[in-house]
């Protein structure tokens, strides 16, 4: 089963200053499944976070260096883009009546529909994954 990881995780693992690195990195050493995914949610998440002075102060990266921070992940053995499964929307359809979606909890929603369609564990340091039923999570705690 491969690892999605939340951008939680990717940005302290591309970023070595960051609060969360040292449990992202316990994470990637001992803790990974074999095969680590990005979507194009968590792709698009890191490349914003990347490059925000508010998130990263003076180490944020300009557009190319963050992109090119990007394309170093997805050919890091074991690390690839995983396009959008077939099963997604009715994840979604199911969750947006029983859990009430609103706000911000859509792109949660997204995120761990992407997982339960494609088989993935989603993997997070927010915790809020674990309302989604029938998704594999492990909740990073730092």
């Amino acid at each position: 089963m491969p690892d999605l990881l939340d951008a939680s995780v990717w940005l302290p693992l591309s970023a070595p200053d960051h609060v969360h690195h040292r449990r992202a990195r316990q994470y990637w050493d001992h803790e990974a499944a074999e095969e680590l995914v990005f979507c194009r949610v968590t792709a698009l998440a890191l490349l914003r976070h990347l490059t925000n002075p508010r998130i990263l102060g003076e180490a944020a990266l300009d557009g190319a260096a963050a992109w090119q921070a990007l394309a170093t992940w997805l050919a890091t053995p074991g690390v690839r883009f995983l396009g959008e499964p077939p099963g997604l929307d009715e994840w979604l359809a199911r969750w947006s009546g029983e859990l009430d979606l609103r706000g911000g909890h859509w792109t949660d929603a997204y995120l761990a529909a992407f997982a339960a369609a494609s088989g993935c564990r989603l993997v997070a340091f927010d915790g809020d994954f674990q309302r989604y039923p029938g998704v594999a999570f492990l909740h990073l705690q730092a």
